[in-house]
């Protein structure tokens, strides 16, 4: 077969996939027969469901993933990517959702390493090229900057300046603003605009329709590892693609978000003059206050490195706290273990889905009893009981939506909303009374966002406290009753539901004052 690209494409196409086909060794189809095309200048954008295989086609691209079957092709020529050194040569470059920045190392040293220079590593070149590609595209940053000193929203910068640096005219963007504040998406939009304007065509990987409405020029949408359509912006519409998303009708409808009210209702969590130290020994929670009521969804709003993390460790008992108190329905339990909280009937769904809410390699069943293994009916202290233990697991995964074919598969087999519908079932498989939810929907499609959103909801309405930790500001004016923002580990202020203002709360979390 020839190497260039079939006649009738046309030569503005700078990357072609044509019949990609994956199947993993469990069976799962994650591409089949995948064909699309991506031209000069263009932001493309893939819309889809977790599980649609849209990572999975980036992973192929990028070098990742070796296909089954089909072909790709690069500026008119058929390639073979077989790795991703073979990718970042003709001209592909990837900025992943989970930064590969060395945190303790500068912004020059991390460039530098990404770049193939042989043994010779000469820092004034790579700081010429990379001020040179920064002023170009007006990409201000400081180059000797500690990756772990800067916000997100920087270090996403550096990222995509990584990737420019090894000459990629390609770029390949996975949930690139899922933990930007609304102003940084702004700036982020005028980078991508920028970059499009000086030819680089931008493959954008998201869950968030609105987002590809205002910035793609095409927008692909994928199902169950299928391209269904590709669109324009202006030949759709926000209730289309949602459709063409989930490939049903859904109620849209949310349980009423009226304003709590607090009085006459339990204070569940009391947190006073909280002091927490960071990894590095510094100070990261700065005599945080607040109290968490019964039947309302606190929000914290905040870019992430601002101390959300520390707090939500000494919390939930992962992380000894200096000083202040914890009190948990009249109890103080500063210093207390995970499983004296849990007790205690708090719940937590975690961040890192798959580094903390789950054991990949152990089951469903497995992890689904993860905190209750020890009660009957599912063991004796000393034998496990099988059939009580799958019994179990067959109702939660029918409650909540869990897909797989029985409670004997391994978790890592399973897509990431379904790892999110597990942890959620797992942690409310208990009486709890508090729920810390944190970055609940992070990467999570339509349908998961939204049954994350109706379950959280739910709970409130039935007299669950529950602190929300989320950098998706969008997330936390739709859900909270009250929105605390915090940045540089101190409480900036309180926000009523009555009193909500995005760009005030932004300006917030990015430490400036209103």
């Amino acid at each position: 077969m020839s190497s260039q690209i079939p006649s009738f494409f046309s030569n503005d196409i700078v990357l072609h996939v044509e019949g990609i086909r994956k199947v993993y060794p469990n069976g799962v189809i994650a591409n089949d027969n995948v064909t699309l095309s991506v031209f000069k200048g263009e932001i493309h954008a893939i819309l889809g469901e977790n599980g649609a295989g849209k990572t999975t086609l980036v992973n192929i691209i990028a070098g990742c993933i070796k296909p089954d079957a089909g072909e790709i092709y690069v500026n008119g020529k058929k390639v073979n990517i077989d790795n991703p050194r073979t990718a970042t040569k003709l001209g592909i470059g990837v900025v992943h959702q989970h930064f590969i920045l060395i945190p303790a190392l500068t912004v020059i040293e991390n460039i530098a390493l990404s770049l193939d220079s042989g043994f010779k590593l000469d820092l004034n070149k790579v700081r010429e090229k990379i001020l040179q590609i920064s002023s170009l595209l007006n990409l201000k940053i400081d180059l000797n900057a500690r990756i772990e000193e800067l916000p997100v929203g920087l270090r996403q910068r550096v990222e995509i300046l990584r990737v420019l640096c090894q000459n990629a005219n390609i770029l390949i963007l996975d949930e690139p603003t899922s933990v930007l504040t609304p102003i940084e998406v702004e700036e982020f939009f005028r980078i991508l605009r920028n970059l499009k304007e000086k030819g680089c065509s931008i493959i954008l990987i998201t869950h968030k329709v609105k987002e590809a409405l205002s910035i793609s020029d095409r927008i692909t949408i994928m199902r169950k590892g299928k391209v269904i359509k590709t669109l324009t912006p202006k030949e759709t519409n926000e209730e289309e693609l949602t459709l063409l998303i989930i490939g049903e009708k859904q109620n849209s409808e949310f349980i009423s978000l009226t304003e709590g009210n607090n009085k006459n209702k339990e204070i569940l969590l009391l947190v006073n003059n909280l002091n927490v130290k960071g990894d590095r020994g510094e100070l990261s929670v700065k005599n945080v206050s607040f109290s968490l009521y019964s039947g309302e969804i606190l929000g914290i709003a905040g870019v992430a490195g601002n101390g959300q993390k520390e707090l939500i460790e000494a919390l939930t008992g992962l992380r000894k706290p200096e000083s202040g108190t914890i009190i948990i329905r009249g109890e103080n339990v500063i210093n207390k273990k995970p499983k004296s909280l849990i007790k205690k009937g708090m719940a937590y769904i975690p961040e890192d889905r798959i580094g903390r809410g789950v054991i990949l390699t152990m089951s469903i069943a497995e992890n689904a009893i993860l905190k209750i293994f020890e009660e009957n009916p599912f063991s004796n202290k000393t034998i496990m009981n099988r059939n009580s233990i799958t019994d179990y697991t067959q109702k939660l995964m029918k409650k909540f939506g869990i897909i797989a074919p029985n409670p004997n598969i391994e978790v890592r087999a399973l897509s990431g909303g379904n790892i999110q519908r597990l942890i959620i079932a797992r942690e409310l498989s208990y009486n709890a009374k508090i729920l810390i939810a944190e970055n609940p929907t992070a990467g999570l499609d339509v349908r998961a966002t939204d049954f994350t959103h109706r379950m959280l909801l739910d709970l409130r309405s039935k007299g669950m406290g529950i602190l929300l930790v989320s950098a998706d500001l969008d997330e936390l004016l739709k859900l909270s009753d009250r929105i605390l923002v915090m940045y540089n580990g101190k409480i900036m202020k309180e926000f009523n539901r009555n009193e909500y203002d995005i760009y005030k709360i932004a300006r917030l979390m990015l430490g400036i004052e209103v």
